[in-house]
């Protein structure tokens, strides 16, 4: 089943992007799929700054996310949030020896290609960045490395309650149900009956989005995903590397009260957060929709 779902994911579809990229070796499917499951049961840190990174390590994080400035500081200024700026990825990936990741805007295909060009580990096509192409995606067969976000600590915990919805409904699905509802959700069915199979995701699933605290990480780790990320807000804390600590070890220990509660004490003010019901706030949740 594992072998007929990958053949489904090793075409191109020959069009200009496609073309473009022909000089590099794109991974099968499986070896993507791998690389991700090295971050399994940990927790993944936005970071602007070499400092940051090397606190980010130091906290037993398991990867960075580069960024030259927080996207929602951008965006609140009235600018453009872009990709980062190449050099300053590359001084985070001097600074530390867990893998780096980065963004790139929706649908901008070149800046992925960049990004893979200057060796980050991990391109995260990111909803938090302004939209570079409003109708179509990036196509990730023609990379190497892939990867996906969310929004708000609460857009994250019904993002996965739907999935994990989706799951329990697929499992009770008879073949010829199952049938219907690839047909019905335009997804192949190797990669629905797999999905079916296996009881969960054939990918790592990643929470991110409003974790400011232990608990919120070890929530969503209790809800059924398998790694954290945590935004840079964490660096406007006022501890950060303890609250980094305290965070990763939230998600080694999430369905531990006592230790819950004791890496939650002494951690001093949060980081801020942001109230979805106010009107000014701009929802990405519904870019997906």
């Amino acid at each position: 089943m594992a072998s007929d779902v990958v053949a489904l994911y090793g075409a191109t579809n020959g069009d200009g992007a496609a073309a473009a990229l022909q000089k590099h070796k794109s991974a099968t499917f499986s070896v993507k799929v791998g690389l991700a499951q090295m971050l399994r049961g940990g927790v993944i840190m936005d970071v602007v700054t070499p400092e940051q990174a090397r606190v980010a390590e130091e906290a037993g994080a398991c990867a960075v996310m580069a960024l030259e400035r927080v996207p929602a500081d951008i965006r609140a200024q009235g600018g453009v949030a872009r990709m980062s700026d190449p050099g300053l990825i590359r001084d985070i990936k001097r600074a530390v020896t867990i893998p780096v990741m980065a963004k790139a805007r929706i649908g901008h295909f070149v800046e992925a290609q960049i990004l893979e060009a200057i060796g980050v580990d991990y391109v995260d096509e990111s909803e938090v960045l302004t939209l570079a192409d409003d109708s179509h995606h990036i196509n990730k067969h023609n990379f190497r490395r892939g990867g996906a976000g969310t929004g708000n600590v609460v857009e994250a915990v019904r993002h996965v309650r739907s999935v994990m919805g989706d799951l329990r409904a697929l499992r009770n699905m008879d073949d010829d149900e199952v049938f219907s509802y690839a047909k019905r959700i335009a997804a192949p069915y190797d990669l629905v009956m797999q999905t079916k199979q296996l009881g969960r995701l054939p990918v790592v699933q990643f929470a991110a989005g409003g974790v400011a605290t232990p608990a919120d990480a070890a929530l969503m780790m209790q809800l059924g995903c398998d790694s954290v990320f945590v935004g840079s807000g964490v660096f406007k804390s006022g501890d950060p590397a303890r609250r980094a600590r305290a965070i990763v070890q939230a998600v080694t220990h999430y369905n531990d009260p006592k230790i819950l509660a004791e890496v939650s004490s002494g951690l001093g003010e949060a980081m801020v957060g942001i109230n979805l019901s106010d009107p000014k706030v701009e929802r990405f949740a519904a870019r997906s929709d």
